[in-house]
């Protein structure tokens, strides 16, 4: 979840930066001083009265000082990810405080009550703090709460004095133990978001009917088999996540949410992609992952908005090509099919950027992939399905492509042609039969990661370490022997001064093979090679062949007087 930060900095305020010097002024509005390992809260700081927002998050703070009283104008005031155990009274008189932030910390619930003092909070996160429950004084006293973040704690229920907060908006409950919606929250007309992933519901009661003004809604991972009729009434719900619960179909009445666009269903057991979803036009993302799919409606065409669809993990045989129809597709995840083989229109998609086809049963690398001149990730790693035995020298054409995934299939070479990608940054070749690779590899500049580990190489190519961006180069479980195994280990800045190395004993003996032909040609005694050839059959040296004449008064050998 994203922080909306308010940052005033009224009269050029210094803001303070990580690597600043602890150097501040009476006018400081916003100070940094995260991420510093600091045990305690600075005097420096709780000496700037004129303080607006504070970030002290990812410290080792273990306790808040009585000065905070001093810092009167503060409204944020961010202690997340320190180690509190305990709540000062006096962080109770900073009367201007609206947002507050004491997430990741060990807090002690009786020290909570303090924050009931702080009547102007409109946002109050207390993410991972252990709770089992809420101080009722809280809810009975914080009047202005517009966002409650009480994700990953311990609460089976809300107190009823939850209805309080008649101003909330948001409310943040994913990973607690609500095995029970909180009927209290459907008497929170303002509620425009509510987060219950990941706890033990069983139901959604009718009244939720009520919060006409929710716009985002997450059950995920919970075990619902059956959604309320009356979430009809909530018009305004544009992002919604059922996925992983015991669904088997959605209420027709749902067709009237025209204004969805975010639909999560995935780990359902629908069968069938429902009816009425291809009348949400409106949809950018629709996540159907293993929900036992066999096809697609025919009305699926109608969903010409949809940038992102997920089709993973079902029982699909080939591609649909009514998929090729939505041109506005960014990202497609088909992985875990049993898809044989791709339309030819699949280059229509010309907005598609990252493609998942990996666990799928082709018998070769589909070449109608190349006609995706937008490609810029694609997966075609095979932990399951058949395994290919090459990448063809097309790839090539995927001249936007940044990452590759090739891992665990049957490849004994790769392309040339990765070597002409100019954008190729990531290179997955892991769990293959590779027994070299191509030395056009060090011509791809842009590489960053190049993962080789479980194939068959000896040897590496003797300018790989040209690739002047690569920050990974993973080799184990190779039987190499040039680099050796124990400078493999060494990982790749010892790989690296190995090919130099390699290289430079490589001109010298060059250099010592010139000069030595330019000394037997010096010398007379014939050119370089010849000199060789003779040596191998055993024969003379041409200089030798010239210089035995007969001298004068002796015949030759053979001559007769």
């Amino acid at each position: 979840m994203s922080k909306d930060l308010l940052k005033l900095q009224e009269h050029s305020p210094k803001v303070l930066l990580r690597n600043d010097p602890p150097q501040v002024t009476d006018k400081t509005f916003f100070i940094d001083a995260s991420n510093q390992s600091l045990t305690t809260i600075p005097l420096e700081i709780l000496a700037l009265k004129e303080l607006e927002e504070v970030h002290l998050e990812n410290n080792q703070i273990e306790a808040i000082p009585q000065d905070i009283q001093h810092l009167k104008n503060v409204r944020i005031l961010y202690l997340n990810k320190n180690k509190l155990r305990n709540l000062c009274v006096e962080l109770g008189t900073l009367s201007n405080l609206q947002g507050l932030d004491l997430s990741y910390n060990p807090l002690l619930s009786s020290s909570l009550p303090v924050i009931s003092c702080l009547r102007s909070l409109r946002e109050l996160r207390l993410y991972q703090t252990d709770l089992e429950e809420i101080p009722i004084l809280i809810c009975k006293s914080l009047h202005h709460l517009e966002l409650l973040g009480l994700t990953g704690n311990h609460l089976e229920s809300l107190p009823k004095e939850i209805v309080n907060q008649i101003k909330l908006r948001e409310i943040y409950l994913k990973k607690n133990q609500f095995k029970e919606f909180p009927q209290e929250l459907c008497v929170l007309y303002n509620l425009e978001i509510i987060d219950l992933d990941e706890n033990k519901l069983n139901a959604i009661p009718e009244e939720i009917g009520n919060l006409t003004g929710l716009q985002k809604f997450y059950v995920a991972y919970n075990n619902l088999t059956f959604l309320p009729e009356s979430l009809c009434q909530c018009r305004k719900i544009s992002v919604f996540d059922l996925s992983h619960n015991l669904l088997h179909s959605i209420p027709h009445s749902f067709s009237e949410l025209t204004g969805m666009t975010e639909m999560g269903l995935s780990g359902n057991r629908l069968e069938k992609v429902p009816r009425l979803i291809c009348r949400w036009t409106s949809l950018h993302l629709l996540y159907l992952c293993d929900t036992g799919l066999w096809a697609l409606r025919r009305s699926f065409r109608r969903l010409v908005n949809l940038r992102f669809l997920d089709l993973s993990q079902n029982h699909l045989d080939h591609l649909p090509k009514l998929i090729c129809t939505l041109k506005n597709l960014e990202i497609l995840a088909m992985d875990d099919n049993k898809i044989g083989q791709l339309p030819s229109e699949l280059g229509l998609l010309s907005k598609l950027k990252i493609l998942g086809l990996s666990g799928n049963d082709f018998s070769s690398f589909p070449e109608e992939i190349f006609s995706l001149v937008s490609l810029e990730k694609l997966y075609m790693g095979q932990d399951q399905g058949s395994k290919l035995t090459q990448v063809p020298e097309d790839i090539g054409k995927l001249q936007s492509l940044k990452e590759l995934y090739v891992e665990n299939n049957y490849l004994e070479f790769l392309p040339a042609s990765l070597g002409t990608m100019p954008n190729l940054e990531v290179l997955d070749c892991r769990h293959n039969l590779l027994k070299q690779l191509p030395d056009a590899i060090c011509q791809a500049q842009d590489l960053k990661e190049l993962l080789l580990e479980d194939n068959l190489l000896t040897h590496l190519p003797e300018n790989l370490d040209h690739l002047v961006n690569l920050k990974v180069l993973t080799l184990m479980d190779n039987p190499m022997e040039d680099p050796p195994k124990e400078v493999c280990a060494q990982g790749t800045e010892a790989i690296w001064e190995h090919l130099k190395e390699n290289r430079r004993k490589k001109i010298m003996v060059t250099k010592i093979q010139a000069w030595w032909r330019g000394t037997m040609v010096r010398k007379g005694l014939g050119k370089y090679e010849e000199l060789i050839k003779a040596r191998k059959k055993g024969k003379t040296s041409p200089k030798d062949k010239k210089g035995k004449k007969a001298e004068k008064g002796k015949p030759g050998k053979g001559n007769k007087k």
